[in-house]
């Protein structure tokens, strides 16, 4: 007697699509009859399941998570993971492995973020939408069947993150809200790490560790970003020199202004205000 009914599909994408694009490796649905075990480590993938039906367990990295219908699971399948369904309550998945050059970088991100390899949305409307469009989406041989694959798999991995990080948005600590609204104001000014630790009461290091784990990014990198961006605006939309422009944006010296240009936007000022 067979543990379960699946439809699955397999692709092997092409080696360009390998180099440049998030691809399918599989798709599909399971409906469990009995239980069973599935047991995988070292598997170049990522995978992403929905419980729609029953119950089950999912273990990875040692810890075990009790799964429900309404779940979402989102794991890195180079650590040895294994989920069961249960005796009682047999469940029905419906699933994908993944990979593709951006896709151990959007997994980094959403660990570093502090997402977990479960957590239940609001919703699988959206999930079972997009999943479903991968499962056909693989049997096309469509020349812009590959391509699709990635915009599914892109909107997939932003819908984990919206869904996975809502909670820890509305929740945000008042005093790190406070933070960030005093860097959109004070940007263009100099500011320390020191200075910031001053006027908010807090240790520095806890900051810099807690300012990443909040908002993605670094409190500098922030910084850097939004002076730029002025910068940019002023290239564009103003005569100002770029001598002026480096010391209303908070650089300190011209020379360094367009050191720090150049590696983000592999131009020079005037050549980015020649240019557009």
């Amino acid at each position: 007697m067979p543990n379960s009914t699946s439809q699955r599909v397999l692709k092997t994408p092409s080696v360009y699509t390998k180099s440049h694009y998030l691809y399918v490796q599989e798709a599909g649905t399971l409906k469990s009859l009995t239980p069973h075990v599935s047991r995988r480590e070292h598997l170049e993938s990522f995978l992403f399941f929905i419980v729609t039906e029953g119950r089950g367990f999912v273990t990875w990295q040692d810890s075990y998570y009790p799964l429900q219908a309404g779940d979402c699971v989102f794991l890195d399948c180079r650590t040895a993971y294994s989920h069961e369904s249960s005796r009682e309550f047999p469940w029905t998945l419906m699933w994908v492995h993944f990979h593709g050059p951006q896709a151990d970088s959007f997994y980094h991100l959403y660990l570093e973020r502090e997402g977990s390899p479960v957590f239940t949305p609001a919703s699988l409307s959206p999930y079972k939408e997009i999943l479903q469009i991968l499962f056909e989406q693989q049997s096309s041989s469509d020349a812009l069947s590959d391509l699709l694959s990635h915009r599914y798999l892109t909107d997939l991995i932003s819908q984990i993150f919206l869904d996975a990080f809502q909670n820890q948005a509305s929740g945000l600590p008042d005093k790190f809200r406070s933070i960030r609204e005093y860097l959109e104001a004070h940007y263009t000014e100099k500011l320390s790490l020191d200075q910031l630790s001053e006027i908010f009461y807090i240790s520095k290091y806890h900051l810099l560790r807690e300012y990443k784990r909040l908002f993605g990014s670094t409190i500098q990198n922030d910084i850097t970003s939004k002076r730029l961006t002025k910068a940019k605006s002023l290239l564009r939309f103003s005569r100002e020199s770029v001598e002026e422009i480096a010391l209303s944006c908070g650089f300190q010296t011209s020379s360094y202004f367009i050191k720090v240009f150049k590696q983000y936007e592999n131009l020079t000022p005037l050549e980015y205000r020649r240019k557009w």
